[in-house]
């Protein structure tokens, strides 16, 4: 059975891999670049001053809601909660071994457009957001395929369509990218690391997500708020001890980087390099699968959100990309790379460093034991664990939405409590079939959030805009924050009265 599941995804990962999905991602994100007027390095000063900067000034930000929308803060938090995983960690790692150093590049290369990408989805998922029938938010790439594609001329069957599909593949990819990949890196981690039984593991994750998960966003929004600031400051400060203990290298490591990147490598006992096409294409994958870009999975927490304007929401989008791959991948790329696990060179990987058979699950972890000894393996473990369970939390909000558009709202308990009793599944099965599938669904869900993205963009596009005219050039012009006229005069109200 699992030789035939292999076979079939093989098949449909070749295909929504191909090069068409690469060039959709690129054609998206640089036409959302070129449309925004470059807002995310001509603006960088505001969306920083707007994210990271107001998590220190502005009350709005972090502020707890009495009602049953979340917090700029917290929206983030769950997002990044969702993005920061093992991709940063095992995802990054397996892209070096299998594409080459260039495959870092390629992930900065699709990082830099997928901030627009992110910024686009939340800003459309806030504008087509709407309440349920539980007066909660709900917004997302379903909703804007839905309500905005479906608004085109002889474009309702479409867009519904589109919404369906797109709600079906995330309802699936929450049991991939959001479950069995990252339960089983932590199993296998922390058998690697402590020996204890993937079993036994897959049974502790089950317990721990169930008391969080069946408690819905407020709490997983609550928890997320509290480990992922801890996990990601945690995992900079190792990362940047062993950066700075190989300053040296650093000039050999760009340099590795770009000669593999363009498909300059040199041969190495009769192995040729893996070439540009194998860089672009593992670069990319991972990329995608860190930040999530592209996808529409966090726009549908961050829709959740208290604010009023959707720019506002799209900053953090930005911000979430941008620390996500530019900031913690990049730290995992350096780890690897200066740690002489990797001939920079050739960009090929070591066979084996001592007794330990290097692979893409321990290469990061074998390069903090170089620095730190035996503890830095016990560091990586528990990095994993933490990046690793705080994405089964944001992705079961994921999946819960998708059920919810696709069942309604009755239907999203039974949804998480298949989703918790899937975690012992993932920590058992084999590493390989549980990434590949997950690449499978990443590029099934993909495909009808992009050609939302797309068709939607001179919306967002009119949205950035106005915004900009208001808030940075302070033109007085009516905002633009809903596209429903109940929602946008209440949302009109509060931002006139400077309660956004």
């Amino acid at each position: 059975m699992l030789d035939l599941i292999t076979n079939i995804n093989t098949a449909v990962n070749n295909f929504v891999w191909g090069p068409p999905m690469l060039v959709l991602m690129g054609v998206v994100g640089v036409l959302m670049t070129v449309l925004t007027g470059v807002f995310q390095f001509r603006r960088i000063g505001h969306w920083m001053k707007n994210t990271i900067g107001a998590i220190f000034s502005d009350r709005h930000v972090m502020g707890h809601t009495r009602d049953k929308s979340i917090s700029q803060f917290q929206s983030l938090c769950t997002a990044l909660a969702a993005t920061v995983g093992t991709g940063n960690i095992v995802g990054v790692a397996g892209a070096i071994m299998t594409g080459g150093p260039g495959a870092v590049f390629w992930m900065w290369t699709i990082a830099i457009f997928s901030m627009m990408t992110n910024y686009s989805e939340n800003v459309l998922g806030i504008f087509y957001r709407r309440k349920n029938a539980n007066d909660e938010w709900s917004g997302g790439a379903m909703y804007y395929l839905r309500d905005g594609l479906g608004s085109k001329p002889h474009c309702k069957a479409i867009g519904a369509v589109l919404a369906v599909l797109f709600s079906i593949f995330c309802f699936l990819a929450s049991f991939g990218i959001g479950n069995m990949t990252q339960v089983n890196s932590i199993s296998g981690n922390m058998k690697t690391a402590f020996g204890i039984p993937t079993w036994i593991t897959g049974i502790v994750i089950l317990i721990l997500a169930a008391l969080v998960i069946v408690g819905g966003l407020k709490r997983i929004a609550s928890v997320t708020e509290k480990i992922v600031p801890f996990m990601v400051v945690i995992y900079i400060i190792g990362s940047l001890i062993i950066f700075i203990t190989h300053i040296t290298s650093v000039g050999a490591v760009f340099s590795s980087i770009f000669k593999s990147a363009f498909g300059m490598r040199a041969a190495a006992g009769g192995v040729v390099g893996f070439g540009i096409k194998q860089a672009v294409v593992m670069g990319m994958k991972r990329g995608v699968f860190s930040n999530e870009a592209g996808l529409g999975s966090s726009v549908m927490v961050h829709s959740n959100s208290n604010v009023k304007e959707p720019v506002r929401q799209g900053m953090w989008g930005i911000f979430e990309v941008f620390a996500d791959t530019i900031v913690v991948c990049t730290l995992t790329a350096f780890n690897v790379l200066t740690s002489g696990l990797i001939d920079l060179e050739t960009g090929l990987p070591l066979e084996k460093y001592g007794d330990v058979t290097l692979t893409s699950a321990n290469i990061v972890s074998t390069a903090f034991n170089i620095k730190f000894g035996a503890i830095g393996s016990a560091f990586i473990a528990i990095a994993i664990a933490l990046f690793a369970f705080s994405t089964v939390l944001g992705w079961s909000h994921y999946g819960s939405k998708a059920c919810e558009f696709l069942f309604k709202e009755k239907a999203v308990m039974v949804y998480k409590l298949i989703f918790v009793a899937a975690i012992f599944g993932g920590a058992v099965m084999g590493d390989n079939l549980a990434w590949d599938i997950a690449d499978t669904l990443n590029g099934l869900m993909a495909i009808p959030n992009l050609i939302g993205v797309l068709v939607l963009s001179p919306i967002v596009a009119a949205i950035t805009k106005n915004y900009v005219d208001r808030i940075i050039k302070g033109k007085k012009i009516e905002p633009m924050l809903s596209v429903f006229p109940d929602i946008q005069a209440e949302h009109a109200e509060a931002v006139k009265h400077g309660s956004e």
